[in-house]
């Protein structure tokens, strides 16, 4: 179990295999077919710049996609984004991105609905495993063992251990993780339909199983440096994130983490690399050469030195050692993933977790209502609650509210103006809670600090283990007081909760920033878009 102190984190496995046809070519073809190069064939030279709207996990790989711009000459801009996000921005024809790489095909298969993305192959592949502390697997005799879901369910009842996963409705380890789950817990490989999930079994399972996660995140490479800093007992991320934290957690003298391959539900992302057409012929130039690097045998090696695979069929020899069997990682399994369900099954799927079968979540808003949120701040506050606490518009991007959901409003200037909460999950409830915020008036200064420790209080009334809480806080000025207010709440209280803020206007992040690091939190940029903001804010619990 997580240890109280200032940050910490945890891991967990599974998987989701995402084997999809049309969108993207079969994991291994291209690369093997690449690799058998010559090594000194020249590179494709293109000009311009090529935008890439990019599942996180792909930051690990900056230095790469860096020696792909010096040898292309094309100048490459990474904006990293959740799986969903991929998928919606798709959906609407992605016209800020030249080209997209999510973590698996299944989201370019859902998002291309007007057919844009082409030359779409795999780049890498990465199975969703558990992370495990090795004292931990030791203890609960997984070591050298083949695991089932059902074996890590046995542990999680038994109070043994908890994790920390990926949202699965915002990032695709996990969706991968969680469709893992189900599949296992249901005993199939394959075809599952609408009516296995209204198994009364199932759903008790499955909501056990995902009771037993102490963190959330919409984001696969940030859970892996929230796991860094805190101390949990597991999480659920792709392979090759696990092999970079025990990199870390090596280099430290720390504890590393045993990975677990649960044989019943194993997922594989597939990481395909797809340009969005938009008929700019040089684009297209520009993209190809970029591919053509990042499939070339020098790149792939380079990549597969990460920890990723390039084969389905084990690892080279010359990164062998990178893949260290002492952390439990199987080189010789064959990486044969389930089958993933039929696009409207995964829908409904998704929308389950969201709503029934995920920990139930509380959520204290703080919003900043001082004199210099009059007028455009206000307005836009007010309209990114309404995407929240508006179940018609939450739906449509998998921000529902969940049973047994607690959701609070702390209203602040200076001081605390008031405190309302929901009267319960329901859709009426929620709209009534949007509705006075919707009537709220602009008062005076500002006190982050002050509303950040009021929300702290309000979160100690609650048994925190039933839920997966968080305090976000929404704010476009500097304020006018101390840390000190907070630390001295944090103290007190002796309670763990993060901290997610939103800047807008001038706020400062310095400020923001400080809490975050407090709290393991994180601050989230909302000056561009605070819709988009607060939908981001919501993947993390």
């Amino acid at each position: 179990m997580r240890k109280r102190k200032f940050g910490t984190a945890l891991t967990l496995f599974l998987a989701f295999a995402l084997l999809l046809t049309g969108c993207a070519g079969s994991p291994g073809e291209a690369k093997t077919e690449e690799k058998e190069r010559d090594a000194s064939a020249e590179i494709m030279k293109a000009d311009g710049t090529i935008r890439i709207l990019s599942g996180s996990e792909n930051e690990e790989l900056e230095a790469v996609i860096d020696e792909c711009s010096q040898a292309t000459g094309v100048e490459i801009e990474m904006d990293y984004k959740g799986s969903v996000d991929i998928m919606r921005a798709l959906e609407s024809g992605a016209e800020e991105y030249d080209a997209v790489w999510p973590a698996s095909s299944i989201w370019l298969s859902m998002g291309d609905v007007d057919h844009l993305v082409k030359h779409s192959q795999s780049i890498s592949m990465t199975p969703v495993v558990f992370g495990i502390r090795d004292s931990l697997a030791e203890e609960l005799g997984f070591k050298g063992k083949d695991v089932s879901v059902k074996d890590i369910l046995a542990a999680i009842q038994g109070g043994k251990m908890s994790f920390c996963m990926t949202s699965a409705t915002q990032s695709n380890s996990g969706a991968s993780a969680y469709i893992g789950f189900l599949y296992a817990l249901l005993g199939k490989q394959e075809g599952m339909t609408a009516e296995d999930l209204q198994g009364e079994q199932l759903r008790a399972d499955i909501t056990e199983l995902l009771g037993g996660v102490e963190r959330s995140s919409g984001s696969s490479d940030w859970l892996k440096d929230l796991f860094l800093k805190e101390d949990y007992d597991a999480m659920v991320n792709y392979e090759c994130l696990i092999i970079d934290a025990n990199r870390q957690l090596e280099s430290e003298g720390k504890e590393p983490l045993y990975i677990v391959y649960p044989y019943d539900g194993l997922s594989i992302a597939d990481s395909p690399l797809g340009y969005v057409d938009h008929g700019d012929s040089q684009k297209e130039e520009a993209f190809q050469a970029v591919q053509q690097y990042l499939l070339s045998k020098e790149a792939q090696s380079e990549i597969e030195a990460t920890g990723r695979r390039i084969s389905a069929n084990g690892v080279s020899d010359e990164n062998k050692e990178v893949f260290n069997e002492e952390w439990g990682v199987d080189t010789e399994r064959i990486l044969s993933p389930i089958q993933m369900p039929d696009a409207d099954v995964l829908m409904e799927a998704l929308n389950l977790y969201q709503t029934s079968f995920k920990k139930p979540s509380l959520n204290i808003y703080c919003l900043d209502f001082s004199g210099s949120m009059e007028g455009t701040g206000e307005a836009q506050l007010k309209d990114a609650m309404s995407q929240i606490l508006l179940q018609e518009n939450a739906s449509r991007n998998f921000l529902q509210a969940n049973a047994g959901e607690v959701n609070e409003v702390i209203f602040f200037d200076n001081t605390i103006l008031d405190i309302e909460r929901a009267a319960d999950d329901s859709d009426e409830a929620l709209a009534q809670l949007y509705q006075k915020v919707a009537d709220f008036q602009i008062a005076g200064g500002t006190d982050i600090y002050n509303a950040a420790a009021q929300a702290l209080a309000e979160a100690s009334s609650y048994d925190l283990e039933k839920y997966t809480p968080a305090i976000i806080l929404m704010t476009d000025g500097v304020s006018d007081y101390n840390y000190q207010t907070f630390q001295e709440a944090w103290d007190i209280l002796g309670i763990d909760v993060p901290v997610f803020s939103i800047t807008f206007g001038t706020a400062d992040p310095t400020q923001l920033e400080e809490l975050a690091e407090a709290t393991g939190g994180r601050v989230f940029d909302g000056t561009q878009d605070l819709t988009e903001a607060f939908r981001s804010v919501k993947g993390y619990n």
